[in-house]
């Protein structure tokens, strides 16, 4: 963490010494001065259908999301733009990916106290754009690093965007690619043996480094679980979108896109139990063991198709519309529709009402918690895979200062935003995210 905001502390400097090297020049610039936003999100979760133990049991969450991004105007033309973001977390579900502590009888209801119980996302990103003297043409390129206990992550990408017919008319090209890499952490009851065969001693649950697989087929009679690990460690993702916007009148404005996505590798999460309606049910303590883990095939191939429109009542109204059609190779086909209408309060104060509503049908590999047959060749019992429709809600309120008045030492204070989302699902899943953010130019 130390390093990471000295770095972004150092690129700050460079802007503001890029800005005194460009003085005297009258080209408008496509950034005046450097922007610094921060922005803090918590999210909370809860349900009952958790893909770590089979799609039965606490989904409970808790996230908190720093996230700083410094815009730097490199001269006239260039801009380089630092993202740095970490995300905090605490799951009840992942926590029981070992649920035998030893403190409590095992349940898929109760979090454990292993180590899976938390864990930090990071992730840092830079871009570069630049744009042509007419500002009719626009190129970027971005690079990308995320990390998290389990899984590393290298993206990078690049686009491109013209501006036609006066600016009224806008074209976009993008392209991205993650080539990711999983730790392959299984549940506790599947996990391959070490060295040392278990014996009878190894009933004690205190330390994760003291059982396996091996242990509960010794300790629970009847016990066989139907797993094998998985052969890749590697995920990729290559993603294509086009985007077209129009200005049609001095009130309405329209968008529309399209996003094609491939991925291949393991798109199975090797700690997602899933239990077979034709297998004997095995139980230590309150715990299901699991008989095998999420199988999913080692391709997908998405398309979401978009469009936006707004308009413009009168100068405190805005109407803005967004609708979405989403297919791929799973089976899953999803609309969603969503309306935000912000109203201008003041010159500087705006608030913003929200709603969204989200349907999807179920992936042909999708079975509720013991409803699998281990004849199927793939099986997931995670909801996010299963048929549902969701309603969304939110409410925000911002400050903006056009002409940054207010000071903090050498930053001009732009703008504030507070929102609050609250989403529920009609498979027993709610959510809610809190999100602060607040920009800053520097003088």
């Amino acid at each position: 963490m130390k390093y990471l905001f000295s770095l972004i502390l150092f690129v700050s400097v460079l802007a503001v010494k890029a800005q005194d090297d460009n003085q005297g020049k009258y080209k408008k610039r496509v950034l005046e001065h450097t922007e610094i936003d921060f922005l803090l999100n918590y999210y909370e979760q809860d349900g009952e259908n958790a893909a770590v133990t089979g799609g039965y049991g606490t989904e409970e969450l808790t996230d908190l999301s720093p996230t700083i991004v410094v815009a730097v105007p490199l001269n006239d033309d260039d801009v380089l733009t630092i993202n740095a973001n970490i995300s905090a977390y605490t799951s009840a579900s992942s926590s029981n990916i070992n649920p035998f502590d030893g403190k409590q009888p095992a349940d898929p209801f109760v979090a454990s106290s292993g180590a899976s119980k938390s864990d930090v996302w990071t992730n840092l990103t830079g871009s570069y754009s630049h744009s042509s003297d007419d500002r009719n043409r626009l190129w970027n390129a971005n690079l990308s690093v995320s990390a998290e206990y389990d899984y590393f992550s290298l993206g990078f990408g690049a686009g491109r965007t013209w501006l036609f017919n006066e600016k009224n008319t806008e074209l976009s090209l993008n392209g991205n690619v993650y080539l990711d890499t999983w730790s392959l952490i299984y549940p506790i009851e599947l996990r391959p043996p070490g060295n040392d065969e278990p014996d009878e001693d190894d009933y004690m649950m205190d330390d994760e480094d003291d059982f396996n697989g091996s242990t509960f087929e010794l300790i629970v009679p009847g016990y066989e679980p139907s797993f094998t690990e998985h052969q890749s460690k590697g995920r990729n993702s290559y993603s294509a979108s086009i985007g077209l916007s129009q200005i049609l009148s001095s009130r309405m404005t329209a968008y529309v896109s399209a996003d094609f996505i491939l991925q291949d590798g393991l798109l199975s999460t090797p700690y997602h139990r899933v239990y077979f309606a034709d297998k004997e049910d095995s139980f230590y303590e309150n715990f299901h063991l699991a008989d095998d883990v999420e199988r999913l095939p080692d391709s997908r191939f998405k398309i979401a198709l978009g469009a936006r429109l707004n308009y413009f009542v009168n100068h405190r109204v805005t109407l803005r519309t967004f609708y979405r059609y989403y297919t791929d190779d799973w089976g899953i086909t999803s609309h969603t529709a969503s309306l935000e209408i912000p109203v201008k309060i003041t010159d500087k104060f705006t608030v913003y009402t929200s709603y969204r509503f989200y349907n999807q049908t179920a992936a042909d590999y999708f079975a509720a918690y013991n409803e699998h047959l281990s004849t199927d060749e793939f099986y997931t019992s995670d909801y996010d895979l299963s048929e549902f429709s969701a309603n969304n809600y939110g409410f925000g309120i911002s400050y903006t200062d056009v002409f940054t008045k207010g000071h903090i030492w050498k930053l001009s204070l732009k703008s504030i935003d507070l929102k609050y989302h609250k989403y529920d699902r009609d498979s027993a899943f709610t959510a809610s995210m809190f999100s602060f953010g607040v920009k800053f130019v520097v003088d």
